[in-house]
């Protein structure tokens, strides 16, 4: 794996089309407005999809990858991905380490500008290979987004939001994400799993909709970071609850939610920026 830290994929060309993010934005039951000008934030994920999965085809081994679960999302807004502009992604291994139940791999995912080759979007996505124990750590540290225990003292608010039963078929539509566990119930009870689960990355974008709501005034271009790690599922037919926390005056917040009584997303970070 530590051969391959560093190696940029081929860029990939994306263009972010109004009916295609307005497709994801209601595969996450979002009705802001601003996205008839600009894609929901985490959409980001969608043109940054081709890139991160060939730099992980070519790190982690083919035999391990039915082993691989989505661990961590990190992601810096620079700016807006505007309707109908044209973006470049490259993706990189960030950097590995390895634990003693599996090893954690993060990648590193930029979209630019095609015209201007300004930085729009700057993503962490770290992917743990569970039972992979051996080989070595490499490369540098992601940034940390942990929760600060301190900031418990400053609750901000709670926002809900709901997982309608047929939310994973809508998403992976909107999204590309077509793997059968999040919609084909045999499959993920092949795997251990009760039933088909939300995409970890819905329940992000659902999140960040709950920050947005709470601590930004509902103007999405507000939101410079959103950082979660994935700690349980979520099921259809439930509902997500978030609770923000703000950690300093430099707008700085830390965020945790719950689902049917669980942790579902720990370590939850976002910075927003001032109006």
């Amino acid at each position: 794996m530590l051969d391959k830290l560093g190696v940029l994929s081929e860029p990939r060309k994306f263009v972010v089309e109004a009916q295609r993010a307005q497709e994801y934005a209601l595969a996450t039951n979002d009705s802001n407005s601003a996205y008839e000008k600009i894609a929901p934030p985490v959409f980001a994920v969608v043109p940054a999809f081709e890139a991160l999965g060939q730099v992980a085809s070519q790190t982690i081994p083919p035999e391990s990858m039915l082993m691989v679960v989505h661990g961590e999302q990190d992601m810096h807004f620079h700016a807006p991905l505007l309707i109908g502009e044209e973006i470049v992604t490259v993706g990189e291994a960030f950097n590995v380490r390895v634990g003693s139940s599996g090893t954690r791999v993060a990648f590193r995912v930029e979209s630019r500008g095609a015209d201007d080759n300004q930085l729009r979007v700057e993503s962490y996505a770290t992917l743990f290979v569970r039972g992979m124990v051996d080989g070595q750590d490499g490369g540098p540290d992601k940034p940390d987004h942990t929760f600060p225990e301190s900031a418990r003292a400053n609750r901000v608010g709670v926002d809900v939001v709901h997982v309608d039963g047929d939310q994973t078929f809508r998403y992976s539509k909107a999204s590309g994400d077509m793997m059968p566990i999040h919609l084909d119930e045999s499959v993920a009870k092949s795997v251990g799993l009760p039933g088909i689960i939300a995409h970890g990355l819905c329940t992000m974008a659902m999140t960040g909709q709950s920050v947005v709501k709470l601590v930004a005034g509902g103007d999405p271009t507000r939101l410079k970071r959103l950082a979660v790690r994935f700690s349980k599922n979520v099921f259809p037919g439930n509902d997500i609850e978030t609770t923000v926390y703000r950690v300093d005056d430099q707008g700085n917040y830390a965020f945790e939610s719950t689902s049917a009584g669980q942790d579902v997303v720990k370590n939850g970070w976002a910075r927003v920026s001032e109006i």
